[in-house]
């Protein structure tokens, strides 16, 4: 019964529900009949005969009336570019909301304007472009219909240019055809249009999106009509070569001075207009960005997502598959062996649509031999496939395979491997998410229990939703590529680590009030519920929270929380991670509340604060965290992250006091060249870090970094290590 639980039951119905597609709206795009000029000036013929968008409709505060603050967009094209351009009125005096002068900038908090381009139809992906009124660029990816938002890892080359006027300001955007993933022959795009105007703490958007949804939501779209059908693109190829050179210095294994360089190159071939073939010799996978340290209380390892740019572009059609905390496959885990480098040789990725209905994804790579850690030469091979069904969904199937590749051939006994279906569900209101999967492990000793499936279901109105959620993981589903921490428990006593089966029960339901109000948008109590059990079904961890929130019209938030928690140590356990004795394995029942408050960000001075207070196992917790920002418009950030755990434990364990502090100073020269430097201090990790970062992008997708970092000890200040790296990108069309 286990292996699919609480499979179909609400999966059957919910297909009725549709967007009311009489109220979409549409705008013409004829071909430029002169040459266009991207300077914000907008005194080509083309612009003059281009229709333009009708008024625009407010999505916050309230997504009932026309936006107070209005927006005119304009369409063009030519062979190669689709042209935007928009007349961003302003009748509020003041000077803008700019967080700061770097590219990819946050859109909630800042002015912008933005357009949202689904190319194949689909609703479910799509790419997202956005200036703000100094002229700073961001552009991302638009995945699973939008709901999550516009991932902004991925860059590629456009142009843009701003020009200020009279009450007001104009953007004007040029997109490459190049740049973007469609069919041929297709004359109809879907695209939305949105305006932040934080003066007046308003934002809007052209086809009507209902405020308790992204405004990059994809089910909200309107309709762009070209007068011919796009079948034409110049060749798309990039060559993208880098350089890398560094010195490190280990000082606590007195080890000389070392100094490296190396190099290697990626490729991008577009095959066709919507299909892309990436190729990676020798690449460097070092971070230029470093992951912030976090206190982590949960005994299992933390997520960090991937910032690899090789494995951005179409990394939901990879990543996707899973859950959170159930991932086939997750690409940090290529390149790296219990923490350590291990250096890859090459590898490709072949991914896009083949039509409007089917997407494909082939990825293979190759990692060297590393003698001091005792591993072979070892192979990463993925592929994925999916299929448009119904409206918005889809039926998507992964394969895996980790095999070891030895001077004798490709080793008979040496591999993982996981194949899978997913169903993933959107209604064509966006109203219904949700997701069904069953996957499978291989490995050489043929393990029974090794399989891992799960349900999602989410219902969201403006005033009611709620979630329901199931997971269940075998003890030997297996996924060296992937990311499944939960069923792994490792022994201090024995230094064993062990795995245990698990269940998963966790629904959430909330209900809205928006009461007529100039200082609260809405309020609501939320009721969330997290049970685990084992095999047998016997309880091992549960959290049950009762929480009341308010978010104001100025988009701070409040939020108040009651929790009740149990949790079964199966082994001995140092719940504070810092040394103390380990805890005993037996049964513990503990309560606290918190109360969180969030300042709004459109302000000079903004941060947010939390205080936790309650029963930790058996003895007592005491949480304090918070951050403080103070934006200097536009060219600097400086601010200070602060979290504080006092745990105190009956005899004969010890008190603990974890301490995380983090300042960070951000300073951007000009929109080319950014300074980053943080510090992070943590007596949890006993580690001090300084980490300080220059970027130049001296050309569009084209960029020098160097970065500095220092490790001490927390106690002492003992010098630990330091490194020092200067990267050289460069980005070459053909």
């Amino acid at each position: 019964m286990r292996k699919i639980l609480v499979i179909s039951f609400f999966f059957s119905s919910f297909f009725c529900f549709a967007q009311n597609k009489k109220n979409i709206p549409s705008i013409s795009i004829h071909k430029a009949i002169d040459k266009i000029i991207v300077d914000g000036e907008l005194n080509e013929k083309a612009w003059q005969l281009a229709e333009k968008t009708g008024k625009f409709k407010q999505m916050f505060p309230f997504d009932t009336s026309f936006a107070k603050t209005q927006t005119v967009v304009k369409l063009t094209f030519d062979d190669n570019n689709l042209f935007v351009c928009a007349v961003c009125y302003d009748s509020i005096k003041g000077k803008n909301v700019i967080q700061s002068l770097k590219r990819d900038f946050s859109y909630p908090v800042n002015d912008a304007f933005a357009v949202y381009i689904d190319c194949l139809n689909d609703e479910t992906n799509g790419f997202c472009f956005g200036v703000n009124p100094l002229g700073v660029q961001r552009e991302g990816l638009i995945s699973n219909g939008g709901g999550q938002g516009v991932t902004t890892i991925w860059d590629n080359k456009w142009t843009s240019a701003v020009k200020q006027m009279d009450g007001g300001w104009v953007v004007e955007m040029a997109i490459p055809f190049n740049s973007l993933r469609f069919k041929r022959g297709i004359d109809t795009w879907r695209i939305n249009f949105s305006r932040n105007d934080l003066k007046r703490n308003e934002n809007s958007v052209w086809a009507p999106v209902p405020r308790n949804f992204n405004v990059a939501s994809l089910a909200f779209t309107g309709q762009a009509k070209f007068d011919e059908p796009k079948n034409k693109t110049s060749s798309n190829i990039s060559i993208i070569p880098y350089v890398i050179g560094g010195f490190s210095q280990d000082y606590l294994t007195q080890k000389k001075e070392q100094y490296t360089f190396n190099g290697g190159l990626d490729a991008k071939i577009a095959l066709t207009s919507s299909l892309n073939l990436d190729l990676t010799f020798n690449p460097d996978f070092s971070q230029v960005e470093v992951d912030r340290q976090v206190t982590n209380l949960s005994r299992f390892s933390i997520f960090f997502p991937e910032r690899r740019n090789f494995f951005i572009e179409n990394s939901d059609l990879f990543e996707r598959f899973g859950f959170r905390q159930i991932r086939p496959f997750f690409s940090r885990n290529i390149g790296l062996y219990k923490g350590q480098i291990v250096p890859i040789i090459a590898g490709f990725r072949l991914s896009g649509n083949i039509n409007k209905n089917w997407r494909v994804g082939v990825m293979s790579m190759q990692t060297k031999q590393v003698a001091e850690l005792k591993l072979e030469s070892q192979n990463y091979s993925i592929v994925a496939i999916s299929r448009n069904v119904f409206k918005r969904s889809n039926l998507s199937f992964i394969f895996v395979n980790k095999q070891e590749v030895t001077t004798r051939g490709i080793s008979d006994n040496q591999y993982n491997r996981i194949a899978g279906a997913d169903f993933n569900l959107q209604s064509a209101n966006n109203k219904w998410f949700g997701k069904l999967f069953y996957h499978y492990s291989f490995t050489a000793q043929n393990l029974a229990n090794a399989s891992a499936n799960a349900s999602f279901l989410s219902y969201s109105t403006p005033k009611l939703s709620w979630e329901w959620n199931h997971e269940y993981v075998e003890k030997n589903f297996l996924a060296d590529v992937g990311y499944v921490p939960r069923i792994y428990y490792y022994n201090p006593q024995t230094g064993k680590t062990t795995r245990e089966t698990y269940l998963r029960f966790e629904p959430s339901i909330r209900y809205k009030f928006y009461p007529k109000s100039k200082l609260i948008n809405n309020h609501f109590p939320e009721l969330y519920v997290s049970h685990y059990l084992d095999s047998a079904n016997r309880s091992t961890e549960y959290l049950y929270q009762f929480s009341y929130n308010i978010s104001f019209q100025n988009s701070s938030l409040l939020s108040i929380k009651y929790r009740k928690n149990f949790t079964k140590l199966l082994t001995p356990v140092d719940i504070t991670f810092t040394g103390n004795r380990p805890m005993e394995a037996n049964d513990y029942y503990f309560d606290n509340a918190l109360i969180t408050y969030t300042s709004s960000s459109i302000k000079r001075l903004f941060g947010n604060a939390t205080v936790d207070y309650g029963n930790f196992y058996n003895g007592t917790k005491l949480s304090y965290s918070g951050e403080i920002n103070y934006r200097k418009q536009p060219w600097g950030v400086f601010g200070v992250s602060f979290s504080q755990d006092e745990i105190t434990l009956p005899s004969p364990y010890s008190k603990a006091f974890i301490t995380l502090i983090g300042p960070k100073i951000e300073l951007s020269f000009t929109k080319s060249i950014f300074f980053t430097t943080f510090a992070q201090y943590n007596t949890q990790l006993n580690n001090t870090n300084i980490n300080c970062r220059i970027q130049w992008r001296f050309k569009p997708m084209s960029d020098l970094y160097i970065v500095y970092t220092d490790n001490y000890y927390s106690i002492d200040m003992t010098k630990k290590n330091r490194a020092l790296v200067v990267k050289l990108i460069y980005w070459i069309n053909t």
